[in-house]
C-alpha cells in the first residue's frame, strides 16, 4: 500500500421518514478518482449523533427489515431521557451504539471489495434531520 489519501464529504439527502440510504455507487465514482486501480482501505464516516453506517444486502427487503428491527429494539416512545425534537427522537441518539457511524473496507484494484449481495448504507431513523454529510476517505 503507498501512501496517498484522498478525502470527500458526500452530501446525502434522506429525507424526513426513517431511511436506509445506499451508498454503493457514490463510493465507488469517489474511488474511480482516489484510488485510481491501486489497493488500499477506504474508511465511511458520518459525523452525526443520530445516523450509522452499515454493510448489508440492499433490494430484497433487507433494507426495511432492518429498519424494523431498530424499531422493535428502539422504539419511538416516551421512554428516552433525550427528549428535544420528534416524539421518540432519544432513541435516534442511541442508534450508533448499534450501527456505527463508521467502517473501514478493503479496495482491492481500486475497487471496493464486497460480497456479491453486499452494499454500504447510511442507517438514518431520525426524521428531524433530512441532510446529512458522508466522508469517504482512501488511503492506498
Amino acid at each position: 500500500m503507498g501512501d496517498a489519501f484522498t478525502t470527500r464529504l458526500l452530501d446525502i439527502r434522506t429525507g424526513t421518514s426513517e431511511t436506509v440510504y445506499d451508498l454503493t455507487a457514490d463510493i465507488a465514482a469517489f474511488l474511480r478518482d482516489a484510488a485510481s486501480g491501486r489497493d488500499g482501505l477506504l474508511n465511511v464516516f458520518t459525523p452525526h449523533a443520530t445516523a450509522g453506517l452499515a454493510v448489508i444486502e440492499t433490494g430484497s427487503g433487507s433494507d426495511q427489515d432492518l429498519l424494523s428491527a431498530l424499531r422493535d429494539l428502539l422504539p419511538a416512545d416516551d421512554r428516552w431521557r433525550h427528549r428535544h425534537g420528534s416524539p421518540g427522537h432519544g432513541r435516534d441518539h442511541v442508534l450508533p451504539a448499534f450501527v456505527p457511524p463508521h467502517a473501514t473496507l478493503p479496495v482491492v484494484g481500486g475497487r471496493l471489495e464486497l460480497g456479491i449481495w453486499q452494499s454500504v448504507v447510511l442507517v438514518d431513523t431520525n426524521r428531524d434531520n433530512p441532510n446529512r454529510q458522508v466522508r469517504v476517505s482512501f488511503l492506498g
